[in-house]
């Protein structure tokens, strides 16, 4: 009888970057807001290896509107989150997550079709 050395587990697998909980309340709230004025309709949350995403849809085939993202390898640069819009500008971008979503006030913000 042989003894086999015991065959390792594969590699860790890579973290994933995901919204925290008191980081969803505000994103939520805002999104919230938006399907009741009937502006936004559909949401998606990725998570991915470097950054998480909330994405923003007016319907559910179509792609998003914003992109709303978290990025931790940013942070003591610009910032770890971002507003991306349609056409992949960066509507605004900081550190402080209730400071980036005042893009989306009323009173700054409006959609024209």
């Amino acid at each position: 009888m042989t003894l086999q050395p015991p065959t390792p587990f594969p590699g860790r697998l890579p973290e994933q970057v995901a919204f925290h909980r008191t980081e969803l309340g505000p994103i939520l709230s805002v999104y919230g807001r938006m399907v009741a004025a009937g502006e936004w309709r559909d949401y998606a949350i990725s998570s991915l290896r470097e950054m998480a995403i909330f994405s923003v849809f007016r319907r559910t085939a179509e792609t998003p509107l914003y992109r709303i993202e978290k990025r931790p390898k940013l942070r003591h640069r610009q910032g770890q989150f971002s507003v991306i819009g349609p056409e992949g500008q960066v509507l605004r971008r900081g550190d402080d997550l209730r400071q980036v979503l005042k893009v989306f006030e009323a009173r700054r913000f409006r959609v024209i079709e």
